[in-house]
């Protein structure tokens, strides 16, 4: 028996086109392959380094790879310490080495191969860290740390590497630990009613005795209340006519606010406070408005007479212009003030000065101001004002003032 099987010319023209086309997708499809990757494999990475040396901070170095096939690089051993990044890629490409800090006090060293086309290239690359370094650092060991006589917490930062404890001197029965961490110690002093006293705290490692560091705090007398000396801010520019960078008070940091410090609102500025942060010291006011300084309250026991002795320079432009120097001083909520304003004729270089080599050291000393206040209470702040809140039609219609260096005293 036969069979027959009969197609139609329009389903046999349709079945050799689609194998027509078939056959052109692979041979298009082997030809974009022999294209990806033509010609003999290479790899290189530009300026031909074979290693890296870091820093015990660590690094992140990025270098460029030359090649026209799949790469890879694999780290010799498991380590948690540097790592490729990207750890693979196709042809041209970039990659970093990325060194974290080493925080042993040990060298290291690990080498990673280049895996090209599947293929281990023969030169490995090395990458290598210093060993760190045993330390304690205490930030402010020179200077010291300082409380008031009315007592206070005291805060010691301490940063190491190793292991480590404190001593005080046997006869500082006056400060007691609040809080000891890897980063600080911090004390609480008693009320000081004598002379002033001070005591040495002793950092330690048994394991690095030659690290030892020593920090000397100091109570102040009974009759000191106040000591400011703005140390805290470090904000804009120590030049005073440089206002760049200088710092609002509304906008300081919580910790700053804590210091106890106050800024009158002023309304005819949009309610902002006119007080500036500088480096170490505040400005008061700006073009058209004068602000305020007002201290926290004193701690007094019952009433007393103090005095209250700062430091301060009017504004001066960095071409000369020079503001109008008055200072209104009044005590807020109980006590009279000796005085109710200063001129203040202590004034900074010039920009021009300053080039010139002019000394004029507007901290010095012997340039401080003082003034009285009877019936001071606890309840009593100090207030500094820059000529008045609105400036204008008053004088040059501009009153900034810089101060620094406050220290409050009993004196009777």
């Amino acid at each position: 028996m036969k069979s027959t099987i009969t197609f139609r010319s329009g389903y046999l023209t349709a079945m050799l086109l689609m194998m027509v086309s078939i056959l052109s997708l692979l041979f298009v499809s082997c030809s974009d392959d022999d294209e990806e990757f033509s010609g003999n494999p290479y790899f290189s990475i530009e300026d031909g380094p074979t290693g890296l040396t870091a820093g015990v901070e660590g690094s992140t170095v990025s270098y460029v790879v030359r090649s026209n096939r799949p790469w890879q690089i694999v780290a010799q051993e498991d380590n948690g310490w540097v790592r490729a990044f990207p750890s693979e890629g196709s042809e041209d490409g970039t990659f970093k080495f990325i060194v974290n800090e080493n925080e042993t006090f040990d060298a290291r060293t690990m080498n990673f191969s280049f895996i090209v086309n599947g293929a281990e290239q023969p030169v490995l690359f090395r990458v290598e860290q210093a060993a760190n370094v045993p330390y304690i650092n205490l930030p402010g060991a020179q200077t010291g740390a300082e409380v008031l006589a009315a007592g206070g917490d005291v805060t010691i930062d301490v940063d190491a590497n190793v292991a480590w404890t404190y001593e005080l001197d046997d006869d500082a029965t006056w400060l007691t630990q609040l809080e000891l961490s890897a980063t600080k110690i911090r004390l609480r002093a008693e009320k000081n009613s004598g002379a002033d006293r001070s005591a040495t705290v002793t950092i330690q490692s048994t394991e690095h005795p030659e690290l030892d560091k020593t920090i000397v705090i100091t109570q102040l007398p009974g009759n000191i209340i106040l000591r400011e000396d703005f140390s805290w801010l470090a904000y804009g520019n120590e030049k005073p006519y440089n206002t760049t960078g200088e710092t609002r008070f509304d906008t300081w940091t919580q910790d700053e606010i804590n210091h106890g410090w106050y800024s009158t609102p002023v309304a005819a500025s949009s309610n902002q406070p006119l007080l500036y942060a500088r480096q170490g010291f505040v400005k008061l006011g700006k073009t058209g408005f004068g602000g305020d300084l007002i201290s926290p309250r004193l701690n007094i026991e019952g009433t007393a007479n103090i005095r209250v002795t700062f430091k301060a320079a009017a504004y001066i432009s960095a071409g000369g212009a020079i503001d109008d120097k008055l200072l209104k001083i009044s005590a807020l909520g109980a006590g009279t003030t000796s005085i109710s304003q200063l001129t203040i004729e202590n004034v900074p270089n010039s920009e021009a000065q300053d080039n010139a080599g002019v000394v004029n050291n507007i901290w010095a000393a012997e340039r401080a101001y003082s003034f009285t206040v009877t019936g001071a209470t606890s309840d009593t702040q100090i207030k500094f004002l820059g000529g008045d809140y609105n400036l204008t039609g008053v004088g040059q219609g501009k009153n900034r003032i810089f101060i620094d260096d406050i220290n409050i005293e009993i004196i009777e």
